[in-house]
């Protein structure tokens, strides 16, 4: 429950301090759509950066691109998506609501897990220091009975994807007893197929328009324009192309803020490599994704990889990177080993040859590929989810903090004016002028000093510099750092030298090497 509560504070905290907010909100939102406000898509394309520059920037053979969201309706036939792109879907009779039924299924596993995991804490709580966790996980008869029904349930749940056989599916639903969130009842219809794809015509006139789709991803995007950067970049084989964009799915159901969206964004990477040599690349995309994340410092104990047991039709191998979010551990990050699949496929249906000639065998073949995908919306809310923080000070009261990596805050650096007049808010100004060319900063004179140090705490900015009226006798001023709240007496000429290292990009990706 306190999760949940957590939860519903940084949603609400997201609209409040212009992060998020509803789409079409003055004509009372429209489903699973949601705008970025002015310090959202600060965060947002910081992320972006982060993620662009430690591919494009860091790595010699990787190129970006950026392509169209309208595509020829033949790539979507070829990829499988027209065929093939769908969801189990299942509806409450009593409620009227909708779900995908895997989720309702691996909802059920995650409680298994969770219900061990708490058996865990009690016996370390209880056995303190002396706590052999690995010995109890093997001894307990309570965590031994919960496993087995976790394993079975697992591994019917993964036999049944492999079709998927619909009837199991809802078969465990019910074997499982799993109710619907909403009317709390068991009353399940059959489960169905649901297509993810959104539809739309194009033309001039309705009788000679061609139906084409919103992209459900990026990546064909990325495939369809192998030759032209492969040719006109020179580039040897292994390399990847790079690109974030935008793409569409019409998703059963909707839920849990901007986790799953209608409209979403997506940075992916396809790495092109010899038929042969594709696992190994996996295993190293696998590890250099996860240092990518746990370089933002929430903790190595937040991440984990979910290996796939449901390989996708185009796949020999598939992992997630999940983060603990406040509703359990979820995907923001897929690498798949896509095979050579896409562009086999794309060969068979435009007719052209797309194989690479290796200089070094003298052999012509088509290059197996893996892939990197990171949702954009999905690794927002997880960096704000994990930053938000309510903390009680010594005084009795508490603080908002959002405890932003300081590279990726929408704002570095706040200047305040102690009051409005004295000459201190024209100096206030001359700072940022100076430095507004660096990073990213705000000036604020409005309200008490207290009360601006907690609006810039709650908008996650590192740093404060208050403009006194001793600043104005020998040029200094009281820069605070937002976690610690320390206050300390600088020179102005030294303020860029103690903001900037820490606050470009660059600052994370020397972590990186």
């Amino acid at each position: 429950m306190a999760q949940e509560d957590n939860f519903k504070k940084v949603v609400s905290h997201c609209k409040e301090y212009g992060f998020v907010f509803p789409s079409s909100d003055i004509y009372d939102g429209l489903g699973a759509v949601y705008d970025y406000g002015q310090n959202g898509v600060e965060l947002k394309n910081n992320i972006k950066q982060y993620w662009w520059q430690s591919m494009v920037l860091m790595h010699e053979n990787i190129v970006g691109i950026d392509s169209a969201i309208f595509m020829h309706p033949t790539i979507w036939k070829a990829s499988g998506h027209v065929d093939a792109f769908n969801d189990p879907l299942i509806d409450n009779r009593d409620s009227k609501k909708r779900y995908r039924a895997d989720v309702l299924i691996e909802d059920q596993i995650a409680k298994y897990d969770e219900k061990i995991e708490k058996e865990v804490a009690k016996a370390r709580k209880r056995f303190g220091d002396a706590f052999d966790e690995a010995q109890y996980l093997a001894t307990s008869p309570r965590v031994a009975e919960t496993k087995a029904k976790r394993d079975a349930l697992h591994e019917r749940y993964a036999a049944a994807m492999q079709g998927p056989d619909f009837e199991e599916l809802k078969q465990i639903i019910i074997d499982e007893e799993i109710v619907c969130p909403v009317s709390g009842t068991r009353n399940w219809t059959d489960v169905r197929q649901f297509n993810l794809m959104f539809s739309t015509e194009m033309g001039a006139s309705a009788d000679a328009s061609m139906k084409i789709y919103l992209r459900p991803e990026t990546a064909q995007g990325i495939f369809v324009n192998y030759l032209n950067v492969q040719k006109t970049s020179r580039m040897k084989i292994p390399f990847g192309i790079a690109q974030i964009g935008k793409a569409f799915r019409n998703e059963i159901v909707a839920r849990q803020f901007i986790f799953r969206m209608r409209e979403f964004e997506q940075m992916e990477m396809q790495f092109f490599v010899t038929p042969g040599t594709e696992l190994e690349w996996f295993q190293k995309w696998k590890e250099t994704r996860m240092k990518w994340h746990q370089n933002l410092g929430f903790g190595a104990e937040n991440y984990r990889f979910h290996d796939h047991d449901k390989l996708a039709h185009y796949a020999n191998a598939a992992t997630d990177i999940e983060f603990k979010m406040p509703f359990g551990f979820k995907e923001v990050e897929g690498i798949h080993s896509r095979t050579n699949f896409d562009l086999s496929q794309h060969e068979k249906y435009s007719g052209k040859n797309i194989k690479y000639f290796d200089p070094q065998t003298n052999e012509s073949y088509v290059p197996y590929v893996i892939e990197t995908s990171i949702g954009v919306d999905r690794m927002f809310l997880s960096i704000i989810c994990h930053s938000f923080c309510e903390e009680k000070l010594e005084n009795g009261e508490t603080r908002t903090v959002l405890r932003l990596p300081a590279a990726l805050a929408p704002v570095k650096l706040a200047v305040l004016p102690l009051v409005k007049k004295d000459g201190m808010p024209e100096k206030a100004r001359e700072i940022i002028d100076d430095l507004k060319f660096h990073f990213n900063c705000q000036y604020e004179e409005k309200d008490s000093i207290g009360k601006r140090y907690r609006r810039q705490d709650a908008i996650g900015t590192p740093y404060c510099v208050t403009v006194d009226g001793d600043t104005l006798k020998d040029d200094t001023v009281t820069i605070r750092f937002r976690d610690t709240m320390e206050q300390k007496r600088v020179k102005i000429s030294e303020l860029r030298g103690i903001i900037e290292d820490n606050v470009t990009i660059t600052s994370l990706l020397k972590n990186l090497k």
